[in-house]
């Protein structure tokens, strides 16, 4: 080990924010730029105050309050987001501002008026309502790509041309000012259950994400990590994968979390001996999964708490195994890796001391804790969320290192309005595609003409699921792709015999998957720019890494004890053990490696044998079983002792 390595720092830096540089300005530095900047923060500062006040004293009416959230939020994004940032801001983006503020005013002040107009609107409405739906598109555009504002606006072409569609897929078409009716004035549209979901549960969280990291959240799930695993075999990978997992569960963004954390486990994987493909395809994966990791995950699961009626904090239960699973089949790929390769892990006295975190930092595990503990108590998951974020602030104070004191609270504050922006836009224009299905009715004749597709083959019509769920993701938020999936082809998979759960996870996880799947893996090709390596070569060995995450959703399908659907204990038990035999052996196979390096014909026995392990009946299970240790006693005799244990 070189001496330059004496002690690894797993420092985490965050860029100061906007109210911090404003802060340190000097009088003589004043200009536009910098006044529009104040301009921002305030607003920015003052979205988070507004939803935190909201949800410790009290929502206004329905559609007044998502109103005035989306409101804010385009306006902040068009404050944020220039039309081309290579040019920066122009008179287009000065259009839009001013649009999104009148926007804000009309809002304001319109309401009750607006919402008691639904059925009868009147020409101030048609006027609103489709400049509403022109600025979201154009807000998503900017946060979330072309792709995503394409597919709403097909949907809107869709609502007025149905009658030129093919055989099921055809309606008659739907009057102008009936879609504005749902769209704008009530909460069948861009009000519904998205934008309700993001206006009170979403943001909050986001929030208390900004505060957790502001108090030293993030650091300390870092610590803990390398502490916990950085001695291990490929201990700098292990030690990645659960810093990000941690980390994933306060953002619940995949390419903010590689951003963040791959910031230091990338160049330290780099440095110890892994290569710049492998090391940023590790960390992609694990930022990719702190989406699927309970108890925050990401933005999704509150979406599927709204739709399926189930409240969170037992969905999140519900996907702990699937989630565990998922990191457990990474941390075996990078495990066989390191021993294929002989790479030792790190040694104890160049990491931080398990016991002094443990002493000193684990009381910012606590408001996490207190979040699980008031859903179960019967708070919703709005207030939980409120006083999670009073707690942070109050256990900040524990040391002078973590101490929030106004600046931080500020900038927390902007942190956390402008993180939510994205997801923000997502969510409106989830709304028109939701208000879209609505008014069409093209929910149940999507689901029958995906089943006469499929020739109601259940496996045939997962594979077209699945493929969907991954082309929507590309581009587009994992929200997004949950929710149009949710839509349309959960509805399919129930009819075909699917449990409910097993379903809305199946579509989920291949939403989340997306993020590492060509030709648009937004979070591989984030940390393939950080470890200079080549961007779709990266994806592709992120896909290798993470095949957890496309086989776990088959293996809960068939077996939907792993999302605790089962008639009994044993049933679930028995679940899991075949699923993470399984994904042992698909490691193996993939890797390509167990006692020593295993030729072509023993890797495709070995993956064979873990398909067996997914076939639901014990036949297949004692089959895959019987044949992993016929392969494991074969590599042992036929392996040299010195070789064994230099492995």
């Amino acid at each position: 080990m070189s001496k330059e390595l004496k002690k690894i720092d797993v420092t985490l830096e965050e860029k100061p924010a906007d109210v911090e540089i404003l802060w340190r300005t000097r009088k003589e530095q004043w200009n536009l730029k910098r006044v529009m900047m104040l301009i921002t923060v305030i607003l920015s500062i003052g979205f988070s105050a507004f939803h935190i006040y909201t949800a410790g004293f009290g929502t206004l009416p329905s559609w007044h309050h998502r109103s005035i959230h989306v409101a804010w939020a385009l306006l902040l994004i068009f404050l944020l987001f220039p039309a081309r940032k290579s040019k920066g801001f122009t008179w287009i983006d000065v259009i839009t501002i001013s649009a999104s503020a009148l926007m804000m005013w009309v809002i304001l002040t319109g309401y009750p008026e607006i919402e008691q107009r639904q059925g009868n609107v009147s020409d101030m409405d048609l006027m609103m309502g489709t400049l509403l739906l022109v600025l979201i598109l154009e807000a998503t555009r900017r946060t979330n790509g072309i792709i995503m504002s394409a597919i709403a606006a097909f949907f809107l072409v869709y609502i007025f041309y149905g009658k030129y569609f093919p055989g099921a897929l055809a309606h008659p078409g739907v009057r102008y000012e009936t879609m504005i009716s749902n769209m704008y004035n009530g909460t069948l549209g861009i009000f519904s259950t998205p934008i309700y979901v993001s206006s009170t549960v979403l943001i909050l969280f986001v929030i208390f994400g900004a505060f957790l990291m502001r108090s030293g959240g993030g650091q300390f799930f870092t610590n803990f990590a390398f502490a916990a695993l950085g001695n291990k075999t490929g201990g700098p990978a292990l030690s990645g994968v659960g810093a990000s997992a941690l980390v994933g569960t306060i953002t619940g963004n995949g390419a903010a979390n590689a951003a963040i954390t791959g910031a230091f486990t990338i160049p330290l994987m780099k440095k110890l001996g892994y290569r710049p493909k492998f090391a940023a395809a590790v960390e992609a994966v694990a930022s990719q999964g702190g989406q699927i990791m309970p108890p925050i995950m990401g933005a999704a699961i509150f979406i599927m708490a709204e739709t399926t009626g189930i409240p969170y904090i037992q969905l999140a239960l519900y996907g702990l195994i699937p989630a565990l699973i998922y990191f457990l089949i990474t941390a075996f790929m990078i495990y066989f890796h390191a021993k294929n390769l002989q790479l030792a892990g790190i040694p104890k006295e160049q990491l931080p001391d398990l016991k002094h975190v443990l002493l000193t930092q684990s009381y910012l595990f606590i408001p996490i804790f207190s979040i699980i503990g008031l859903m179960l108590m019967g708070y919703s998951p709005m207030k939980a969320g409120f006083y999670a974020i009073l707690l942070t602030f109050a256990l900040s104070w524990v040391s002078s290192k973590t101490r929030m004191g106004l600046l931080d609270i500020l900038a927390a504050l902007e942190k956390g309005s402008k993180s939510a922006l994205v997801v923000i836009a997502a969510c409106a224009t989830a709304g028109i595609i939701v208000g879209a299905v609505s008014i069409t009715g093209l929910g149940l004749t999507f689901s029958r003409f995906v089943i006469n597709i499929s020739g109601e083959n259940l496996l045939l019509l997962l594979i077209l699921t699945a493929c969907a769920s991954i082309v929507l993701g590309m581009g587009m938020p994992t929200v997004s792709a949950y929710i149009i999936l949710a839509v349309l082809g959960v509805p399919a998979l129930t009819q075909l015999g699917v449990d409910l759960i097993a379903a809305h996870f199946f579509v989920f996880y291949f939403g989340v998957m997306s993020g590492l799947t060509p030709p648009v893996a937004i979070t591989a090709f984030t940390t393939a720019g950080i470890a200079g390596s080549r961007p779709m070569a990266t994806a592709f060995y992120s896909m290798r890494i993470g095949i957890g995450g496309f086989l776990i959703p088959f293996i809960f399908v068939y077996s939907p004890e792993l999302l605790l659907q089962g008639d009994s204990v044993w049933q679930t038990a028995l679940a899991v053990i075949t699923a993470i035999i399984s994904c042992y052996a698909f490691a193996i196979g993939i890797e390509r490696f167990w006692v020593k390096r295993l030729n072509q014909l023993t890797r495709i026995i070995v993956l064979a044998a873990a398909l067996l392990l997914i076939v639901p009946g014990y036949v297949g299970d004692i089959i895959g079983i019987l044949v992993l240790i016929a392969i494991y006693i074969s590599q042992k005799r036929t392996t040299p002792k010195e070789q064994q244990l230099s492995a």
